[in-house]
């Protein structure tokens, strides 16, 4: 099933948007604060649990980008890596970073700084992987 508008969390001084579509649960946001990040509880995201800088910098290692964020007040933006890189992960996914343009299965581009995409072609929400097919396996 293709991504839905993702949540957004606002705190104070950033915000989080969560795009479930895009998920695979690597629990990089668990592990790394589990003090903004806690699926026990609802909301699950509390973007005021620690410093902003904290909050986008364990963002940042999600590989999927489901998790992204917005700095109050027009803080800078995440920054793509560079170079860019192109990683296949031993399940098959496409694991990218960087300056990504990603024309989703409807023909939007989105510009993106982290995805994960199908390889195996059964993903419902192409281009990203869903763990629906052979390269969501682990």
């Amino acid at each position: 099933m293709p991504s839905k508008e993702p949540k957004a969390y606002d705190g104070k001084l950033i915000t989080v948007t969560y795009d479930t579509g895009r998920c695979l649960h690597a629990a990089e946001c668990v592990g790394g604060l589990p003090e903004v990040f806690d699926s026990g509880k609802r909301p699950w995201v509390q973007p005021d649990g620690a410093e902003p800088e904290r909050v986008a910098e364990v963002i940042r290692r999600c590989p999927s980008g489901a998790l992204q964020y917005r700095l109050a007040d027009d803080g800078p933006a995440e920054e793509p890596d560079r170079p860019t890189t192109v990683v296949r992960s031993p399940a098959g996914q496409l694991v990218m970073r960087g300056d990504l343009r990603v024309t989703t299965h409807d023909g939007t581009v989105r510009r993106e700084t982290r995805a994960m995409l199908c390889a195996c072609g059964v993903s419902g929400n192409q281009p990203f992987c869903d763990h629906s097919g052979a390269c969501g396996s682990d």
